[in-house]
């Protein structure tokens, strides 16, 4: 499980930024609260704030870490070209230092019990010439502290935790722009193929963009062209909100090495009893979109891993998106502890009859263009108070008293005088 992600000089974000998904000790809704390890962990986040205040952005850092830890093995070469477009994170670019600094990534995580619920410390920084420092340090459930595994800087590579045979082969295949996590895991180094993988098990999906929102529309569930069971378990699923949805008749029209192309047409009850037929593409554009998430909310929940989705509320009603987050909320019907972290421009998803203080974030940008984040736990209004959990969050919200909405001004522009 995903503890805490931090990251700095990446897009808007100029300072040091830390997404926080450990319990504080508030009262409301302890039965969120799950163990992990010697952690008290949260299963969701839900992101609030103005368009282009970073909100997209804090989901971005972690996929360009994840992307860069689960790939850079290959990196490498003399291809100057290359090799910078490899390593081109965006930092900040609003003021020139941020610009020719670098930029840091560093989560920490619990394992598994299969691994011992171990806690992962793991991190590197990285700049257009390559990797400028990157490290591990695990903790056993049982210790106190971390155990460091290797540390690495442009002066030394550290691989304590790592068996002499093992370290020869780092040590040879290193370069500059390859992290040694990834090496690792191509290597077969078990500690870290642990980690690459936590990263591997990430699950994103953007429905703010029209393009990947078409292509996300099109993906279909592991096992829906052949298992009826499964056709039978998303028909039931769509019909938590659209009732007279019962079946699916599905046909396979193609099968080679660039997948299958399927046809879906939706079965629907009419109320005299008869049955419709309905071309999926002819279906409704929330109706596909929830189609679209059931693959990544059965991935989540059958592995206990993280699912990060940005413009979540895109052409959903609200109630249909508060029920796909209770999903994650109960604990009897997410038994591994999958997590969610979400964007959302819905202010509807601000209350305190949903989530918890610690599980509501705000970005913000101010006058310098740089963002920020911070959770409605740890904020505090005017009168240096922190906020109530009987307060009403969403008009609050929208009346500013969190910050992070938008700054409006007058739309004269089409005035003709």
């Amino acid at each position: 499980m995903l503890i805490q992600f931090r990251f700095q000089n990446f897009k808007s974000f100029r300072d040091d930024t830390i997404l926080d998904l450990s319990a504080t000790k508030i009262s409301e809704y302890s039965n969120h609260i799950i163990s992990s390890g010697n952690e008290r962990l949260l299963p969701a986040a839900a992101i609030f704030g103005a368009n282009a205040s970073g909100k997209s952005n804090v989901i971005e850092a972690l996929r360009f870490m994840a992307t860069y830890v689960i790939d850079s093995f290959m990196y490498g070469g003399d291809n100057e070209k290359e090799r910078i477009e490899r390593l081109r994170n965006t930092p900040f670019l609003f003021d020139s230092a941020s610009e020719k600094e670098a930029s840091s990534f560093e989560v920490y995580f619990t394992g598994d019990e299969e691994h011992g619920e171990k806690t992962y410390n793991y991190g590197f920084t990285l700049n257009n010439h390559g990797i400028v420092e990157e490290w591990l340090n695990t903790k056993a459930k049982t210790a106190r502290s971390f155990r460091k595994i290797f540390h690495r800087n442009p002066e030394e590579l550290v691989l304590d935790g790592i068996s002499s045979g093992q370290e020869e082969n780092i040590r040879l295949s290193l370069e500059k722009e390859v992290l040694v996590a990834s090496l690792g895991a191509k290597l077969k180094i078990n500690i870290l193929k642990t980690v690459r993988d936590w990263f591997y098990f990430l699950n994103f999906a953007d429905f703010g963009d029209p393009k990947e929102n078409e292509f996300l529309s099109s993906r279909i569930p592991r096992g829906f062209s052949q298992n009826r069971q499964v056709q039978r378990d998303v028909a039931s699923y769509l019909a938590t909100f659209d009732s007279s949805i019962v079946d699916f008749n599905v046909e396979v029209l193609r099968e080679d090495s660039q997948g299958e192309l399927v046809r879906i047409d939706a079965l629907h009850r009419t109320r005299d009893g008869r049955m419709v037929s309905l071309p999926f593409p002819q279906e409704s554009a929330g109706t596909r979109k929830m189609f679209a998430l059931y693959p990544f909310l059965q991935y989540a929940l059958e592995m206990g891993s993280v699912l990060l989705i940005d413009e979540m509320n895109a052409r959903l009603h609200p109630l249909l998106v508060r029920n796909f987050l209770l999903a994650f909320l109960n604990p009897d019907v997410n038994p591994k502890h999958a997590q969610i972290i979400f964007t959302t421009h819905d202010a509807w998803q601000l209350s305190n009859n949903l989530l918890r203080r610690d599980e509501i974030w705000f970005t913000e940008k101010d006058r310098d263009g740089a963002s920020s984040l911070y959770s409605l736990a740890d904020f505090t209004d005017e009168d240096g108070l922190k906020i109530r959990k009987d307060e009403n969050y969403e008009k609050n919200y929208l009346l500013g008293k969190y910050g992070a909405i938008p700054d409006l001004q007058y739309m004269d522009v089409l005035r003709r005088d």
